[in-house]
């Protein structure tokens, strides 16, 4: 069975976007990049609510050919690129997957639970969520969440959107932390206790 983790980094006081919904005000760093790309290593899907696809599909394709991006953003570009995405919309078509279109499954809302039940089911490497809020809050509460990989950046934001939906959250339980020389954030991984 395949494992279904979410990784997003989170500011101290618990926001994945600042203030008018900046994600850039967390200190992503080289440190959360090299942890992306191992995490891509590991995964052959890549799930995405909207509106983290749009972003990620208006960045991230070109920036393999960005001479001044590092190393490990050219390997996300790379990853991203290859690895079939799964979309979560009920307003996306087809039409919107440049250039993407070759790589990308749309799931509707009303069908997300079952259809990423049987993609666990199958074989294959793991599935790996970014960014994503609502969409891997919902499915944390429905059980299809395995691991919960938090980067937590020492920045106190004071507003935004915080990475925990309103409900109940399934018991955590934390089975590594991992620091990275030179930067001052820290990676928390938990197990889900009800996937």
């Amino acid at each position: 069975m395949r494992k279904l983790i979410v990784h997003n980094i989170v500011s101290l006081d618990g926001y994945i976007t600042g203030p008018g919904d900046n994600v850039m005000l967390l200190p992503m760093g080289d440190f959360f990049d090299a942890y992306c790309a191992e995490r891509l290593g590991t995964a052959d899907t890549l799930l995405l609510g909207r509106n983290s696809y749009d972003m990620f599909r208006g960045f991230w394709p070109g920036v393999v050919d960005l001479p001044d991006a590092t190393e490990d953003q050219q390997e996300i570009s790379r990853r991203d690129n290859a690895i079939q995405k799964v979309v979560v919309s009920d307003s996306i078509t087809s039409d919107d997957t440049a250039p993407w279109s070759d790589t990308t499954r749309i799931v509707r809302r009303e069908d997300a639970h079952e259809q990423i039940a049987e993609l666990k089911q199958g074989d294959g490497g793991d599935i790996i969520m970014f960014g994503s809020r609502t969409l891997w809050n919902d499915l944390l509460r429905a059980g299809l969440v395995d691991e919960l990989h938090l980067m937590v950046g020492p920045v106190v934001l004071g507003g935004g959107t915080t990475a925990f939906a309103d409900g109940d959250v399934p018991p955590l339980t934390l089975i590594d932390t991992r620091r990275s020389e030179g930067s001052d954030n820290l990676l928390l991984r938990y197990a889900v206790a009800n996937s």
